[in-house]
């Protein structure tokens, strides 16, 4: 029996490919619902050039970086509301939980809401601001980068905290680093080189090129050719080393770095709420479920 298909699929499947509404349905048709799939299909059709998306970008709430002489954290700490998210309560707990974390290096999130603060842990903090605001408040992730003395950490944030990007270079100074964070906040790369990159994520791409290459009637003699460069341009998308350097596109983030006898060590980069699905409601309906 073939999956339904909803109004509501179809519109988000449209707005991750500005593709028409029936070559929308139709792909979740031919793939039985399942997104992934129906981006898949609408690529190998030629109709949709797989466009960078970072998912629904629905929570609210601030990333925050802290530097804390030889280590840095980069935390996301989430509220219901945009509201709250400027409150000042909510952002002087914001900066507690990653001055605490960059000065504590807690392993896991068990660790991190453990730590002590002015109100007994950062889990009794952040239930102490949920009181305050009214809304539920969560550490929903942070990371910790260490270097030595040879290190800089360059740390950049965009919007107020609507994106954080963290960079660990080894060499060169601080400008040097600061100017790859602000790279990173804009180009959104996913792995530090391409050697990063898992085998099945390269696997699935190399197979999604040559069958769109093929559909669009090219020999297959050169289609392998045309497919190592495309794979290459792929790489050069979510690699920060191979990304061209948003300040020169002369050159690629990795050049930068060298020519600043530096080294890329690590990054991360949050954007706040990415990733995570807040369901939608109609408003009408809402109001009608709670009349009935």
């Amino acid at each position: 029996m073939a999956a339904k298909i909803t109004a509501a699929q179809v519109k988000q499947l449209r707005e991750k490919t500005s593709v028409g509404m029936m070559d929308a349905k139709k792909a979740l048709v031919a793939s039985d619902g399942d997104e992934k799939k129906a981006l898949d299909y609408l690529r190998e059709k030629g109709i949709a050039k797989a466009e960078k998306k970072s998912g629904n970008v629905a929570a609210n709430g601030l990333a925050q970086i802290a530097v804390d002489g030889n280590v840095a954290a980069i935390v996301e700490v989430n509220a219901e509301t945009d509201f709250v998210a400027t409150n000042d309560d909510f952002k002087k707990l914001v900066d507690l939980i990653a001055n605490t974390i960059a000065a504590n290096k807690p392993a896991n999130m068990d660790e991190a809401l453990a730590l002590s603060t002015p109100e007994g842990s950062i889990k009794e903090s952040i239930i102490h601001t949920t009181q305050i605001t009214g809304e539920k408040v969560s550490l929903r992730r942070f990371q910790v980068f260490e270097k030595d003395d040879n290190g800089h950490f360059g740390a950049y944030l965009h919007n107020g905290g609507l994106i954080a990007a963290l960079v660990l270079i080894e060499g060169s100074d601080d400008a040097t680093a600061k100017q790859v964070a602000m790279h990173i906040a804009a180009a959104k790369p996913e792995f530090l080189d391409r050697n990063d990159v898992p085998k099945d994520r390269l696997d699935h791409e190399r197979e999604v090129l040559k069958k769109e290459a093929l559909n669009e009637g090219k020999p297959e003699k050169i289609v392998e050719k045309m497919v190592e460069g495309r794979l290459n341009k792929f790489l050069a998308g979510i690699s920060l080393a191979d990304q061209e350097f948003v300040m020169d596109t002369d050159q690629t983030v990795g050049k930068f770095v060298e020519s600043k006898n530096a080294q890329l060590k690590g990054f991360a980069r949050y954007e706040v709420g990415e990733g995570i699905e807040v369901e939608e409601t109609n408003f009408a309906d809402e109001v009608n479920s709670q009349i009935k």
